[in-house]
């Protein structure tokens, strides 16, 4: 019995001391931060951050773009590198909502990835054009609810923070919207700009400039408190006297599951820092989003608490991938 537990201590003890070994190695060799798409916001704050983090660990940061099938390629890849932290993704919303809209995915967010630290959050707009003689959220449902077929909406696919924002509004007031999905942001605002699409739920660093020029109409934005990018307007909860409406577009660093505690303490940490830095701060609001920040139990909190709200939304209007 004592050889035993003899036995059982010595191995505890290495394999401490080999994970205690591993996380003081890091980092030793160049960092990676996957983005899972061509371009947009999450492209932004990386490369942002990759700058500064090289700075503090000492080691290249580099920003990789592995764009398609809905950030589910990179997703994959960062869910399949090797735990030591020097593989990262950003990635926001479709980590919560994929599981839903895919019929099979190579890998599962909970099990595969580890949250580190929430960026960011980027709410939506919606908008109408100019010419459209609609002035508050409150008239555009309430013709919504009267004339259900009139009124569509474009996005850059299922489980985008714009469908989704314009699904929950659905699903919460009882009004309907037809979605028509398109390749990217840009060719939907350009249509809701032509009038081709009646209602825009669009990013608001997209819809702010067209806002600012009078060709569209904001109505109100889909955040639980007022951009103050956009102060007059108010939020859908305010505009509807619905507390319960909020869907910002949000991003976030995870690595592989598996990778040592120690090392996602010390990346939280540092990426803290960077997010209280006030230059950081600029770009991201110059991006038309808020920092964010917080612990690792923070940012996996949020992220189950958006798969359970938002995977109900999605079975209810019966989303699927494009």
């Amino acid at each position: 019995m004592l050889k035993h537990r003899l036995i059982c201590f010595v191995l505890a003890s290495f394999l401490g001391g080999l994970q205690n070994a591993n996380a003081e190695a890091f980092p030793s060799k160049k960092i990676v931060i996957v983005v899972p798409a061509l371009t947009g916001s999450s492209d932004v704050f990386a490369r942002a951050m990759a700058q500064r983090l090289a700075s503090a660990l000492g080691q290249p940061v580099v920003v990789e773009q592995k764009p398609g099938a809905g950030t589910n390629i990179g997703n994959d890849f960062v869910a399949k590198s090797a735990p030591d932290g020097h593989t990262m993704l950003i990635n926001g919303l479709p980590l919560v909502t994929n599981q839903a809209l895919y019929a099979k995915l190579p890998y599962d967010t909970v099990r595969d990835l580890t949250p580190v630290i929430e960026v960011a959050e980027v709410p939506n707009v919606i908008t109408v054009p100019a010419n459209l003689p609609i002035t508050t959220l409150r008239e555009l449902v309430d013709l919504a609810k009267k004339e259900p077929d009139r009124f569509n909406y474009g996005s850059p696919g299922a489980g985008s923070s714009g469908h989704l924002s314009a699904e929950l509004l659905s699903v919460k007031s009882g009004a309907k919207f037809t979605h028509v999905p398109y390749q990217g942001n840009a060719q939907a605002t350009n249509d809701h700009l032509a009038g081709v699409l009646q209602v825009g739920f669009i990013n608001l660093p997209v819809g702010l400039q067209f806002v600012k020029a009078g060709r569209l109409k904001a109505l109100a934005v889909t955040s639980s408190k007022r951009s103050p990018m956009l102060p007059d307007v108010p939020t859908v909860a305010e505009a509807l006297n619905m507390p319960d409406y909020e869907l910002s577009g949000w991003f976030g660093i995870l690595v592989p599951s598996k990778t040592p505690p120690e090392v996602v303490g010390r990346l939280n940490a540092e990426i803290g820092k960077i997010l209280a830095d006030p230059s950081y701060i600029e770009i991201v609001k110059a991006a038309g989003g808020t920092v964010l920040g917080g612990s690792a139990a923070q940012f996996e909190a949020r992220m189950r608490r958006d798969t359970v709200r938002l995977t109900e939304v999605i079975r209810i209007t019966g989303a699927k991938a494009n």
